[in-house]
């Protein structure tokens, strides 16, 4: 590992546990208030997630990457964009981040630390629309302007709660963080395993995708660069 290698494990964690409070904690709070209207709860939860995720990304970017998901970080690590190294850390951090990350929203609402999800959430709609939403995801980091990339990706993970089934979770770490919170945004321990190979799949779509396309715009860097070097302004999350 590198020296800086402490300051990067930090950002992920760091920037996942945030993450996972805003999601969780914004739809604990939108299904207090509002009013049992559904859509309602989904809208508020949405807007708090595209305006944190977009903060996390451009504060934690240029010490991590920002990547907050293990399906970016393995892309960036098969890219050469992230050393090999780093790889496990990367992931064990965004996966305990998750998990604090729900225990801090749950202790903001001075509901029950501990709990598990019994949301189900499962069937082919949803792995579709799980792979979907990760393969945009990766397509929209790996192609999007530097100094947009933060933006783009708020927007996009915005954008993806309301047209996929699933509500755009697009995140291992994301998936398993939300299964230790039995909230709005739950989801039940059995049906992470499928939300994850699906994310998994999706992201290798996004690669190909990429690739299908050509090479991207002289402005589009990829937000691992960041962690690398400390130069480049790409950053990304989710």
């Amino acid at each position: 590992m590198t020296a800086q290698a402490p300051h990067k494990l930090l950002a992920e964690a760091l920037g996942t546990a945030l993450l996972l409070a805003v999601v969780v904690g914004s739809g604990i709070m939108a299904e207090r208030l509002s009013g049992g209207n559904v859509a309602i709860a989904l809208l508020a939860n949405t807007l708090a997630t595209v305006g944190g995720l977009y903060i996390l990304i451009e504060v934690l970017g240029p010490v991590s990457g920002a990547h907050f998901n293990p399906a970016v970080s393995l892309v960036m690590a098969a890219r050469g964009e992230l050393p090999r190294t780093l790889i496990a850390p990367y992931i064990v951090a965004q996966l305990v981040g998750a998990m604090l990350g729900a225990w801090l929203a749950h202790a903001m609402v001075e509901a029950s630390i501990l709990q598990f999800s019994t949301k189900l959430r499962g069937g082919t709609g949803q792995w579709i629309a799980e792979a979907v939403a990760t393969a945009g995801l990766l397509l929209v980091i790996l192609r999007a302007p530097a100094s947009r990339v933060a933006a783009m990706v708020a927007c996009y993970i915005g954008a993806a709660y309301w047209f996929t089934a699933s509500t755009s979770f697009a995140n291992p770490a994301a998936a398993f963080g939300r299964m230790f919170s039995n909230s709005f945004a739950g989801i039940a321990p059995a049906s992470v395993p499928g939300f994850m190979a699906a994310e998994l799949a999706g992201a290798a779509i996004g690669v190909l995708l990429h690739r299908a396309l050509g090479r991207a715009g002289q402005g589009s860097v990829v937000a691992a660069r960041a962690a690398i070097d400390g130069s480049a302004r790409g950053r990304h999350g989710a």
